[in-house]
């Protein structure tokens, strides 16, 4: 052996530390082996829990910075070439789980559909019916300024159909079930149920990850539907109390500006809202490392990147359907 890199190491302890010098003393009875340096958290432990006599590592050469960001893309291009490839497996298994009722865990679908979905009607309807007030309320003072007050309810009802109401489920779910979902599958890995899944010959991502997938692609849509009639109610509330449009006279000009069109514009959005929060949420289930913390930190990621990729989704439907 001529050369031992230690740099794969992410993690150590006194029993790995007492491997390393095992492996050490084998590597050395049979000639001399170049001995790269490990990360410097790794040789910290080595430090700490070696035996004496023992020669520590080598202090390991300090990055660039140019090296850095390098390392950073080469790690995000691998992150994502691992969420395309997660994201193929449960469209692959959702449609196939679709014709084979048999093989899925009974009742889970249901059981998803009301922690994902049900769960969260209250919180959607209550955000959405304060956000359609306080929207009506700002556009309608505005627009009562120019004797233009009965425009309100179009305002309101493209506005709310078209982009608020998607958006504003999608994000709400992406911090309540996102996270939801992340926790519980970076929960399952940390403490290896994953690995027992696979032991029994059942792939994870189906028995874990597309019950989740169905549900939350048939919850969505209804959520949306909630949401748009409570804004749609806090929105009447200002038109009739506020600006004095009567509630007939709303809910006509209300009907005239929908059109067919736009609800499958709305209800395709908010399906590919929920593939993107169950994808993202499960990729960044299954890539958590380390214990209580990195569940932590894994949950926040996926937050994060699922509210970023809604907000990008959006747009580009926008810029389609302009």
């Amino acid at each position: 052996m001529e050369r031992i890199d230690p740099l794969g190491i992410e993690r150590i302890d006194s029993a790995g530390t007492a491997m390393w010098e095992e492996i050490l003393r084998l590597v050395a009875q049979e000639g001399e082996a170049n001995v790269l340096p490990a990360r410097p958290e790794v040789q910290a432990v080595i430090h700490r829990f070696r035996s004496p006599g023992v020669p520590p590592l080598e202090k390991p050469r300090e990055q660039g910075w140019l090296e850095q960001i390098g390392a950073s893309v080469q790690q995000e291009w691998q992150s994502a070439k691992n969420a395309l490839q997660l994201a193929a497996d449960v469209f692959a298994w959702s449609v196939v789980d679709i014709f084979r009722h048999r093989e899925q865990r009974k009742g889970s679908l249901a059981q998803q559909c009301a922690f994902l979905g049900m769960d969260a009607l209250p919180i959607v309807a209550l955000l959405s019916f304060v956000i359609g007030f306080i929207i009506a309320l700002q556009t309608g003072v505005q627009m009562k300024n120019f004797s233009a007050a009965i425009f309100v309810a179009d305002v309101m009802s493209f506005a709310l159909v078209r982009e608020f109401s998607p958006l504003f489920t999608a994000i709400i779910l992406a911090g309540r079930s996102g996270s939801a979902i992340t926790a519980e599958i970076a929960t399952m890995k940390v403490s290896e149920e994953i690995d027992a899944l696979r032991m029994m010959a059942l792939d994870p991502i189906r028995y874990v990850v597309v019950p989740k997938f169905h549900a939350l692609t048939l919850m969505m849509p209804i959520l949306v539907t909630f949401s748009i009639l409570a804004a749609e109610i806090g929105a009447i509330l200002i038109a009739v109390g506020h600006l004095g449009i009567a509630p007939q006279v709303y809910l006509q000009r209300t009907l005239m500006v929908l059109e067919p069109s736009e609800l499958f514009i709305t209800y395709t959005k908010s399906v590919v809202f929920a593939w993107l929060i169950v994808v993202i949420a499960a990729h960044h289930g299954f890539q958590v490392r380390g214990g209580a913390e990195g569940v932590g930190r894994a949950t926040t990621r996926s937050v994060v990147a699922s509210i970023l990729a809604i907000i990008v989704a959006d747009a580009v439907f926008s810029l389609v359907y302009l």
